[in-house]
């Protein structure tokens, strides 16, 4: 499949392919033990023997499926593939998440997940999301929905921002978690209730199919959020910054339209894309 572009669907079926057998990589390291291997921006920030493989895996399997692609991974940054320009200058790259969701793969807690997704001129076509423990798996092309176990997915009718329950997440620095726990104290009042999960692909796939109403958080990278932020799209939910800005490192906020200005409001007057 080199040459000319494929189609979303034709790169989801890749995407699929690739990423339920890092998963079950994943999960079979997880069983063996694991391994922490380095630590990044902090001490609590870390990086598993299981990451590097998984990521290496993918980009093996990218390598030989899609050698002219470039990829950008969490744990080897961009490797250019033989051809491709890039992410804006034509052609496919694939953004891949080896494990979202590390400390909880650490912990052995079940909400983490290997996450894929290709985009087209920087813009993000296909994706696949799949939970390393329990073998969900959410996918979505763009204009063609969002899906999980055959069933496409619809976000949340919840219309009253204080009756949803809203999804979110810390950064690993401790002046940023700070800063968020201040937002946090200062929006769950506004709420019916805050979740912390732990891992934002996997979030952003939840708020997809309304098991959470809606989603925020500051400091997502690329690869935190492409995959996950186009199954929340393509099932109905806006994702977004704040005032008029594209999701991003500075705010991911991916709500219902009942639910975003609201909510949009309310994190904009928390400062919530704000603080270190």
């Amino acid at each position: 499949m080199t040459g000319s572009t494929p189609t979303p669907q034709e790169l989801l079926t890749i995407a699929i392919d690739v990423a339920r057998k890092a998963a079950d990589t994943a999960y079979r390291m997880r069983g063996e033990g694991v391994v922490v291997a380095a630590t990044k921006s902090t001490r609590t920030d870390v990086v598993t023997a299981a990451d590097r493989a998984v990521e290496r895996q993918v980009l093996d399997a990218l390598a030989t499926l899609r050698p002219d692609d470039p990829v950008l991974g969490e744990e080897y940054g961009e490797e250019n593939g033989g051809g491709a320009t890039g992410p804006t200058g034509g052609g496919v790259r694939w953004i891949v998440d080896p494990i979202d969701g590390t400390v909880n793969y650490l912990y052995g807690l079940p909400h983490c997940a290997v996450s894929l997704a290709a985009e087209v001129d920087g813009v993000v076509v296909a994706g696949v999301v799949r939970n390393v423990f329990t073998g969900e798996e959410w996918t979505a092309t763009v204009g063609g929905g969002a899906w999980r176990a055959g069933q496409r997915l619809r976000c949340s009718t919840e219309t009253d921002l204080g009756q949803a329950l809203v999804a979110t997440g810390f950064g690993y620095d401790a002046a940023r978690r700070s800063h968020q726990a201040r937002v946090v104290a200062g929006l769950i009042g506004h709420v019916r209730d805050i979740r912390r999960l732990g891992a934002a692909a996997l979030d952003l796939c939840l708020a997809a199919e309304g098991r959470v109403d809606a989603y925020f958080e500051k400091g997502l990278a690329a690869w935190d959020q492409a995959a996950g932020g186009l199954v929340a799209s393509e099932a109905g939910l806006r994702v977004a910054g704040l005032r008029g800005r594209p999701a991003g490192p500075d705010l991911v906020l991916a709500a219902p339209e009942a639910l975003f200005a609201p909510l949009h409001d309310r994190l904009d007057d928390l400062d919530a894309a704000g603080g270190p």
